[in-house]
């Protein structure tokens, strides 16, 4: 795979809109970020650096012979979305990352629910670049 103009689009304004929506979810509706032990300026920077590196992973994952299988562009985004959302959520689960002191079942559950749906969003970025961005098959001699 050849990184084009599409996989950049596609990667950079991915991880923009996972990164704000990321925001507004902790910052403004649930108003988780009061609560960080540290300076907030490391937090949105580590933040940003792992929604960069989430846009790529879902690029590639969207890409990827496991779900290129699937034709449809938007049911693979979905697919792609749901995957890495949950992934994120067990990731951040382990290691017991969280801005919640006292974890309910019924917090879990939204929690999952809230990463699979920012990730598929996320995805569904990369499926509308990904039709959007016309780019010419190169002809082989």
């Amino acid at each position: 795979m050849k990184l084009t103009i599409r996989f950049f689009l596609s990667w950079i304004i991915s991880a923009i809109v996972m990164f704000a929506l990321f925001y507004f979810w902790h910052g403004v509706f649930l108003n988780d970020l009061k609560r960080i032990q540290f300076p907030l300026s490391w937090f949105i920077t580590f933040a940003a650096f792992t929604y960069l590196i989430l846009g790529a992973g879902i690029f590639f994952l969207f890409e990827s012979r496991l779900l290129k299988s699937v034709r449809n562009f938007i049911i693979r985004g979905l697919y792609t979305g749901l995957i890495a959302g949950f992934t994120l959520f067990m990731m951040a689960t382990i290691v017991n990352i969280s801005l919640t002191k006292h974890l309910s079942m019924q917090h879990l559950m939204i929690d999952c629910l809230w990463q699979m749906t920012e990730q598929m969003i996320g995805a569904m970025v990369v499926v509308a670049l990904k039709i959007a961005i016309h780019e010419p098959i190169a002809e082989h001699a």
